[in-house]
């Protein structure tokens, strides 16, 4: 295969045994080569300059800035770049801001090797690639106007909120917050002070309570 034909893929994730598994992946499709393996979007935007690829594979959920702002930036700097999100995190979280930002997909790290290539390829041919459930679930709220939880304006959180307002929901402590999402415990305090008071939420348990309910209401429309 001719040099030009081989798409150039940089991959962005803070796990090396999730990079080393997508890089096999990848790798083992013919036309594909992963140039980079970064774990920092920070370390991204400091080669953009430097660094031609074809896609960004880009996950969430990453130490300092996270994958959305990620893609938010890139964008801002060169807004043909394709850029696929990757994650742990539930479609029906965070898929709709990811594209919102600029991504031209989403995909969940427990699909399969060939949904991954799949969704790798649709992308890289100018389309969008969501799973078939989540895109009936986006035209539906389209068609419903569905924005909000019970009169919460949950768009009004920011995306690190949404992360933090969404683990709460599954019950995880401020410091259990912190280890997962590389924070320390006080900004993760400080991201509970924001959710309640954007939220109006008047103490803790009622927006553990209403992140619980979100997230099930998210989950089953």
């Amino acid at each position: 295969m001719e040099n030009s034909l081989i798409k150039k893929i940089l991959i962005v994730d803070d796990h090396p045994m999730m990079r080393r598994g997508l890089t096999d992946t990848l790798e083992s499709e013919a036309g594909f080569e992963v140039v980079a393996q970064l774990e920092r979007a920070e370390e991204v935007l400091d080669v953009m300059d430097d660094l031609e690829v074809d896609l960004m594979l880009v996950d969430v959920s990453l130490p300092g800035m996270n994958g959305i702002e990620l893609v938010k930036n890139v964008l801002f700097q060169k807004p043909r770049q394709k850029i696929l999100v990757i994650s742990r995190h539930e479609e029906f979280l965070y898929a709709e801001r990811a594209l919102r930002a600029g991504a031209k997909g989403y995909i969940m790290k427990f699909e399969t090797s060939e949904t991954l290539i799949k969704a790798v390829k649709k992308v890289l041919n100018g389309g969008v690639y969501v799973s078939d459930e989540l895109n009936e679930k986006l035209l539906l709220s389209v068609m419903q106007g569905k924005r909000e939880y019970s009169g919460f304006p949950v768009d009004t959180l920011s995306d690190r909120e949404m992360e933090v307002f969404e683990l709460i929901g599954r019950g995880k402590s401020s410091s259990e917050i912190a280890k997962q999402l590389h924070l320390a415990s006080k900004t993760v305090e400080t991201y509970r002070s924001r959710i309640k008071e954007k939220m109006s939420f008047k103490n803790s348990t009622e927006m553990i309570y209403h992140a619980v309910k979100w997230a099930e209401n998210e989950k089953n429309p």
